[in-house]
């Protein structure tokens, strides 16, 4: 059993859940609070997680660009606002606009990713830094002076740059009309937690078909997908494009969930707390699946509710607190990747 539990594939999640019952018994919270908490979470960002799983078993490792796909929703809200739909009207054109944008994206990462074959982890941490500052440039600089201003409650008082805190509870009031849960005092609409499931399956059935077997032949073996005929430049363009959708849509739900949008740091480490979800799950930068995403998910976001109140009574230091949960956070991502780097390299060296 000890030799079972040892496995390389499960020693990050197991190690993750010892940390998640120290910093519980430290935090002293109670499992009704923990539990609200985590459930509010795991709707927020679920879909975000999601969207990793594909580039990772299509053998492209990590996809970092999950910042822009974000960032993609993001614009997208603010241009609703901009042109003042609300409610209904206004969803349906932040969906859509999510959905468009995130589809040239996707096609443009995709094309990019086939010429650095090999390389396309440092290469989408360099994407989305590039892309964080266009985004700034044009939301700072290019509302009031190159793009017209419909809507003057978003824009700064000097009549150039949007606000830095967007509200945006009228789209949040939609959603909750159709019904909603109250977790943590918060209440969450019926319809966004069947639509976090629903792409879960979804992406559960996509890995179970034709498609999916044929991603993951790509990303074992890419001769050998070559030989059997597999398309695989298209299929990593298809690969890039179902990503970046995902990562629009998981930032769409995000920011619906929580009815404000800090317009310029919002998207930040979006990124960064999803693959490191992702791999406390279970996952590798070479192999992933739903369970992997959702059981990171719950996984990191119990360290993340406990660790900074485990902190402030260990120190009894508020600031300290926060200090301690960045240290544990962290430091058992650095671990994390550690140990996948070395199983993949125990794998190649096996055969």
């Amino acid at each position: 059993m000890i030799k079972k539990i040892w496995k390389a594939e499960i020693i990050v999640p197991v190690l993750f859940i010892l940390i998640d019952i120290l910093c519980f018994i430290l935090s002293r919270v109670s499992t009704g609070f923990l539990v609200e908490q985590v459930s509010v979470r795991f709707i927020r960002n679920g879909v975000l997680v999601l969207s990793l799983i594909l580039p990772v078993v299509a053998g492209m490792g990590l996809n970092f660009c999950v910042t822009v796909g974000a960032m993609a929703a993001q614009a997208a809200y603010i241009i609703s606002l901009n042109h003042n739909l609300y409610g209904g009207p206004g969803v349906l054109a932040v969906f859509v606009m999510t959905i468009i944008f995130n589809l040239i994206i996707g096609f443009v990462l995709g094309k990019i990713m086939n010429l650095v074959k090999g390389k396309e982890m440092v290469t989408s941490i360099v994407i989305g830094s590039l892309s964080n500052y266009l985004y700034q440039l044009i939301f700072i600089a290019g509302y009031g002076t190159i793009l017209p201003v419909h809507n003057e409650n978003i824009i700064l008082k000097n009549g150039v740059g949007v606000e830095s805190m967007v509200d945006l509870k009228t789209y949040k009031e939609f959603f909750n009309s159709f019904g909603s849960v109250k977790v943590a005092q918060i209440p969450i609409s019926i319809f966004l937690i069947f639509m976090v499931f629903l792409l879960a399956f979804g992406m559960f059935y996509l890995l179970h078909t034709p498609f999916g077997k044929q991603v993951q032949v790509m990303g074992y073996d890419e001769k050998k997908a070559q030989t059997l005929g597999i398309p695989i430049d298209r299929y990593r363009i298809y690969v890039m494009i179902a990503s970046s959708v995902l990562a629009g849509i998981g930032q769409f739900i995000y920011l619906q969930n929580i009815g404000t949008l800090n317009t310029y740091t919002e998207h930040l480490n979006v990124d960064t707390f999803s693959c490191a979800a992702l791999l406390v799950g279970g996952a590798s930068i070479r192999r992933a699946n739903v369970k992997n995403a959702m059981v990171g998910v719950l996984i990191m976001h119990t360290l993340f509710v406990v660790s900074s109140i485990a902190g402030q009574n260990l120190f009894a230091n508020t600031a300290l607190g926060e200090y301690f949960r960045s240290f544990v956070v962290y430091g058992i991502i650095t671990f994390a990747l550690i140990m996948n780097l070395r199983i993949e390299n125990k794998k190649r060296m096996t055969g």
